[in-house]
């Protein structure tokens, strides 16, 4: 009997089945995993050491002993060697298409100067043909002390390339004066609502735009073919895979549909897929749905996707009071509370979920008012509202999440990042951010995402982020706000069967169960046992999905 042997750096063996058997079971087990350290996110069966697989669908969980016993000679089996595995992460909030384009965009995340900020963007601009549009970026002011970057630093670098780079948190961009000449854009150009357009003491443009003042550029920027929406697709589902990630919420819009569709029909998606589209066009989501409702398990519509603010690195995020490093501002409100009112309240009464973006405590205030009050003029439902990113919140606000159902999806990554400079901004209301114990401490659903392009999407470093908080700087080592930290346990509830509720699929996935999609991850360490702070260092040693190995570690 043919046996294939691949090596990894722990043991772990996939070969053709060698035990005999006596055919007990009717269903042909196409896949099995035993002698593994399975943690099933199953309340009534939280560990087991083995799972059958067929056909995509989860059949048995159980001991090897039980396993083995449904095994052909036809089935192929894997030895996990005592290897973690969980069920396959859900990314409940990130960018699918945006994250394939950034892979292949300049990379600022990270550059510490403006010199270095310069530099990279010229090293760029090399690389491109003249008037192609260098976008991606992904810059962080903070990095380099808090000055914002200038047109004129980039102009001289860029004379024949339109530069439109944004802030990693994505409610700011820098324009260099080519990108503002292609969209007539002028000292005398008035900010929208919304939205503002930075300038200089003398009334000069900085290049800086936030928030709504984007729209006035994204339309001159050239749409990317459907050949490199492809490309970045391709890009974008392997890098989620080598991370464990099998599911992902996608905010977006129609056309980025349109391209998962058209994958969806080739038979080409790897991972699965739940996209959100504008809250303003919920009338067509409504028909749509009515005319062709072509959702399934590889890709669904999940929800129309609004905004209340900006961001707090961009002094966008809308809040109560004062920042504390400027106050005078409280931040802007990108959509107004009767347009949302209005929105969500036709929206919920057609059955659809609304998700809106929320940072600052008076956001998050805002949006609950506006849900209470359509859940009272509507009356009762299984509506799930969810709030995306929630990240500053007030006391009394805490509770009302799980009173009004209200799902909270948020970034822990953002933490541990914003946690380095968050302080100086707010204050004392650092004390219920990203509060993730306070929310489940009072019966709160609670999924995690990454936010990607603006963050990393790596499970892995989501966990480590909640159970430690620990800031990117090494400054805070107890943990940033360290009462706000959860279990290992808990987070992974975030990363599975909470996201699989949030997108009305916890029966279907989220969870190693008979009956459910075999999705699965496979890690070389156990995530419930080990250091916490060796978590980020783990490794993805096999990601499955409906079945099937889409990656395996080299």
């Amino acid at each position: 009997m043919k046996t294939t042997i691949i090596t990894f750096p722990v043991v772990l063996v996939i070969f053709i089945s060698i035990f005999s058997c006596k055919h007990q079971e009717k269903i042909p087990v196409t896949l099995a995993i035993i002698n593994a350290n399975i943690w099933t996110a199953d309340e009534n069966q939280p560990f087991a050491e083995a799972v059958a697989i067929s056909d995509g669908k989860i059949v048995y969980v159980g001991t090897t002993k039980q396993v083995k016993k449904t095994i052909t000679k036809e089935s192929n089996v894997i030895d996990a060697a005592g290897m973690f595995i969980c069920p396959g992460f859900t990314d409940s909030h990130l960018h699918l298409l945006d994250g394939g384009f950034h892979l292949s965009s300049v990379q600022l995340r990270d550059a510490n100067t403006p010199e270095e900020f310069i530099t990279r963007i010229a090293d760029f601009a090399k690389t491109c043909e003249p008037g192609d549009w260098i976008l991606g970026g992904d810059w962080d002011h903070s990095l380099w002390g808090g000055e914002l970057p200038n047109r004129h630093w980039i102009d001289e670098v860029t004379p024949v390339n339109p530069l439109w780079v944004s802030r990693l948190d994505g409610h700011m961009v820098l324009a260099n004066s080519l990108a503002l000449k292609i969209a007539n854009i002028n000292k005398n150009s008035v900010s929208p609502a919304g939205g503002t357009i930075v300038k200089d003491g003398i009334g000069e443009l900085t290049g800086i735009f936030k928030d709504n003042a984007m729209d006035l550029i994204y339309p001159y920027i050239k749409e990317p073919g459907d050949s490199l929406k492809f490309h970045a697709l391709d890009a974008a589902m392997q890098y989620l895979i080598e991370r464990g990630v099998t599911s992902v919420h996608h905010m977006g819009g129609w056309d980025d549909l349109r391209i998962y569709r058209h994958y969806h029909d080739e038979n080409k998606l790897r991972i699965r897929i739940s996209a959100a589209v504008p809250l303003s066009t919920w009338k067509k989501l409504d028909q749509t749905i009515q005319e062709n409702d072509f959702s399934d398990e590889w890709l669904r519509i999940g929800g129309l996707k609004s905004f209340v603010d900006g961001s707090l690195g961009s002094h966008t995020a809308l809040f109560h009071e004062p920042y504390t490093d400027k106050p005078t501002d409280t931040g802007l409100q990108v959509t107004r509370d009767d347009e949302l009112f209005e929105m969500i309240l036709n929206a919920d009464k057609a059955g659809l979920q609304s998700i809106t973006h929320a940072i600052g405590d008076k956001a998050n205030t805002i949006i609950l008012d506006i849900y209470e009050q359509v859940k009272a003029q509507n009356g009762n439902r299984d509506r799930r509202f969810r709030i995306e990113h929630a990240q500053h919140l007030r006391n009394s606000d805490i509770q009302r999440f799980r009173k009004l159902g209200v799902i909270a999806s948020m970034q822990p990554y953002h933490a541990i990042d914003d946690g380095r400079w968050a302080e100086p901004l707010i204050g004392d209301r650092i004390k219920t951010t990203h509060a993730y114990r306070s929310l489940l401490d009072a019966g709160t659903n609670l999924v995690f995402g990454s936010d990607w392009y603006v963050a990393p999407p790596s499970p892995l470093w989501g966990i480590y982020a909640a159970i430690t908080r620990r800031t990117l700087d090494d400054k805070n080592p107890d943990g940033w706000v360290p009462e706000q930290k959860i279990s290992v346990e808990e987070a992974l509830k975030c990363y599975t069967i909470s996201p699989a509720y949030a997108s009305f699929e916890e029966s279907i996935k989220g969870s190693i169960m008979p009956g459910k999609l075999a999705d699965l991850v496979i890690i070389d360490q156990d995530l419930t046992k080990i250091d916490p702070v060796s978590i980020k260092d783990s490794r993805i040693m096999m990601t499955i999905v409906d079945g099937k190995i889409q990656y395996q570690s080299k």
